[in-house]
């Protein structure tokens, strides 16, 4: 059982990166079910790995009436982001990042990120990226984590809260389809492995 209050979650407000108005999260979910994915950062290399992967999705999520929406904690690098295509569906930014503390998105702290960030598991994931195309900087919070939640139309119900252990955790697209009581016809990519590294780019 998920302990995500939607209610409180819900009146958090979110930046539209296409109007730039303010819009409560809870309007994301009235009218039908959502995909919410959590980014660390708009220019994180694997982060832009994740959110290809989940776009593998979009035609048989529209098909089912499930709406894809990325959420980052800063405007920083999110018009890179958006220019690159990593991403098949709208964009918002959780400006105070109360919707990452909410949902348990720890923060990294100086000590854990640094020796991570010159570790063979960072190099892994980057060569990864980088032999399908995508590419990373390190602009932005290096420190915040991120996941997924998925709530069904109405806010009837949680169908599933991802919180990343690591930095390079993410949720297999199969776990996805079973939560929404769909079926997928994609082939997902091979999992970054990452342990307890941390990806910064």
């Amino acid at each position: 059982m998920s302990s995500v209050n939607l209610t409180s979650l819900g009146a958090n407000q979110l930046k539209s990166t296409t109007t730039g108005e303010m819009v409560e999260i809870g309007s994301l979910w009235q009218e039908q079910t959502v995909i919410l994915f959590f980014l660390r950062r708009f220019g994180c290399q694997v982060c832009r790995w994740m959110s290809a992967e989940v776009s593998k999705l979009e035609k048989d999520l529209k098909a089912n009436g499930v709406a894809l929406i990325g959420i980052g904690p800063e405007e920083t690098g999110v018009k890179e982001f958006m220019d690159g295509g990593f991403f098949k569906g709208d964009i918002y930014i959780d400006e105070k990042k109360q919707c990452y503390r909410d949902l348990g998105f720890k923060r990294y702290n100086a000590m854990n990120v640094i020796p991570a960030a010159m570790g063979k598991k960072v190099r892994e994931i980057a060569s990864k990226a980088s032999a399908e195309g995508i590419q990373g900087n390190f602009s932005g919070d290096l420190l915040q984590s991120g996941g997924m939640l998925i709530v069904a139309r109405g806010g009837e119900k949680v169908l599933l809260h991802f919180v990343q252990k690591s930095p390079a955790d993410n949720i297999s697209l199969e776990d996805i389809t079973k939560a929404l009581g769909i079926s997928a016809k994609v082939q997902a990519g091979e999992k970054p492995k990452c342990n307890e590294d941390v990806c910064t780019r």
